[in-house]
């Protein structure tokens, strides 16, 4: 079945924010938020298929993709301001109860978000490799490249090093690849192509060191949380995951085998464990 896609723009927080939507007809909405140095359009498999139910709404954060790059990033790359240009967001789009879908960041936006500025609003929360604890070596990793990303001379040795960073998120396709490339590349000054994100983002690890501790705001937590851990996952362990079966909301955790950080959400075992899950 086609689906409907629209690209859209919308000052929040006095900065542009850009979201892609999928299937505005529905009543029932979801937030599809992305990872750390990506965008949206990742969302766009699982964005297709649960737009036959629900309204989707991906947003780029600030600083990646087509939203705007901020002018204060040592101030505004946190999760406290994410949370503020969600809330934005939804309030200017009349959405006043939805469910939240999100990939590491995003997952963390949605987790911060869930337990403060729109506790009540958040119905059901999935979390995709994505918790109240990250491991320290799997942000080194990520720092490694996000904060120094490679520039190329063409965009195809660029989906090569999609393809060697991003091998952990699972089977891809190579038009899979190719869209993930098209839609996360920007040419520089010099004529060279680069990951479409500010660099500067990485100044959350340095400014805003914990971040990613939301313990405390996990144990408040009161829905129904949905984690799916990659298997091989070196940024959400498996006794993180123990953890949050454990207490606070007591997530339904469920491994995908053959990934790591952070599954693709494109196969249809994954669509089906996401759509049982905001059905239920």
């Amino acid at each position: 079945m086609a689906v409907d896609c629209t690209s859209n723009y919308l000052q929040c927080e006095g900065r542009e924010l850009h979201y892609t939507e999928w299937g505005a007809q529905h009543a029932e909405v979801v937030i599809a938020w992305h990872g750390l140095a990506r965008t949206g359009r990742d969302m766009d498999d699982i964005a297709v298929h649960l737009a036959q139910r629900y309204r989707v709404i991906c947003p780029d954060t600030i600083g990646r993709g087509l939203s705007q790059w901020s002018p204060e990033p040592e101030r505004e790359y946190c999760l406290a301001f994410y949370v503020k240009l969600a809330e934005a967001l939804v309030n200017q789009l009349g959405i006043e109860r939805f469910h939240w879908l999100g990939t590491s960041m995003g997952g963390a936006i949605g987790l911060l978000a869930a337990a403060t500025a729109l506790r009540g609003r958040v119905r059901r929360l999935v979390l995709n490799d994505s918790g109240p604890q990250v491991a320290d070596a799997a942000i080194a990793r990520i720092r490694g490249y996000a904060g120094n990303p490679a520039a190329f001379a063409t965009v195809s040795e660029l989906e090569q090093h999609f393809r060697a960073i991003y091998q952990p998120y699972g089977a891809m396709n190579d038009a899979q690849w190719r869209r993930l490339t098209e839609t996360s590349t920007r040419r520089l000054p010099d004529g060279r192509v680069t990951p479409h994100y500010d660099p500067a983002m990485v100044m959350q690890f340095t400014h805003h060191a914990d971040d990613y501790l939301l313990w405390s705001q996990w144990d408040t937590l009161n829905i129904p949380v949905l984690c799916l851990r990659g298997e091989a996952s070196d940024l959400l362990l498996r006794d993180t995951a123990e953890q949050m079966r454990n207490r606070g909301p007591r997530a339904v955790v469920v491994e995908i085998p053959g990934c790591g950080h952070a599954p693709t959400l494109n196969t249809p075992e994954q669509f089906a464990l996401v759509e049982r899950f905001l059905a239920a």
